[in-house]
């Protein structure tokens, strides 16, 4: 299937699980990345006048919030902006300190600005009766990378079931600013962030095992135990199996 099917599924899937749930339109963050800009764009597409994209900057890069205007603009998308500054520094302020390790705080707080922008989503799904579309694609869902109740609390993934090379191939298709598409993905959570440096794997190698089950042995071990460790956070809470 080329890009341009793919798309048009796409389009059709969105409608179809927006009107299934008696929505009248879709909201989403657009963070200035590839993935958020390609799912903005195929909402878009699926509601023309319906479709929100929110831009949350929380002390984000200023390129970041360019290249999300820059979307929105180019493919005529509405939006509206909530600055999480303030209050990310006032949840900080009011949480207790720990004696964590720097690059454990350092998540912890990412993962906050991560959940501040569900929060701000859901507001305006609420008020406007509309469905969150979120941006994970199945090359970071199926190791875990992303937060649980943040990027992954959404109600749609339709880039769920697609390698991060098909992202840049509908990307194309569409006409995503250059730009964007060559940056290194990143969640934008702190200064110098890169999905890649994070996660210990590339995208590319992530695909291909994805794909063809093929790794080098220890890439392999690693991208497996990813799965296993991050696996509570593709199901749902479990129940206790009692009482019968």
């Amino acid at each position: 299937m080329d890009a341009g099917q793919l798309t048009e599924k796409l389009v059709l899937w969105v409608r179809d699980k927006v009107v299934t749930a008696r929505c009248q339109g879709v909201v989403l963050g657009i963070s200035g990345g590839i993935d958020s800009s390609v799912v903005a764009v195929v909402c878009q597409r699926a509601f023309p006048q319906n479709t929100l994209g929110v831009i949350m900057p929380c002390h984000s890069q200023p390129e970041d919030e360019e290249h999300a205007r820059a979307v929105a603009s180019k493919f005529s998308i509405a939006t509206a902006t909530v600055v999480l500054d303030s209050t990310f520094d006032t949840l900080l302020q009011v949480l207790p300190k720990n004696q964590s390790e720097p690059a454990v705080t350092r998540v912890a707080e990412a993962n906050l600005k991560a959940r501040l922008r569900m929060l701000t989503l859901y507001y305006f799904a609420n008020r406007l009766n509309y469905t969150v579309a979120g941006s994970g694609n199945r090359s970071e869902l199926s190791v875990g990378y992303f937060t649980k109740y943040g990027d992954g609390g959404v109600d749609i993934l339709p880039l769920g079931n697609l390698i991060k090379r098909e992202v840049k191939e509908i990307a194309r298709f569409l006409g995503i600013p250059q730009a964007i598409i060559d940056k290194p993905p990143s969640a934008g959570l702190w200064q110098g962030q890169t999905d890649e440096n994070e996660m210990g794997v590339s995208y590319e190698e992530l695909d291909r095992y994805l794909t063809t089950g093929e790794a080098p042995a220890e890439l392999k071990q690693k991208i497996e135990s990813m799965m296993a460790i991050s696996e509570h956070k593709r199901q749902p809470p479990p129940l206790p199996n009692f009482p019968a």
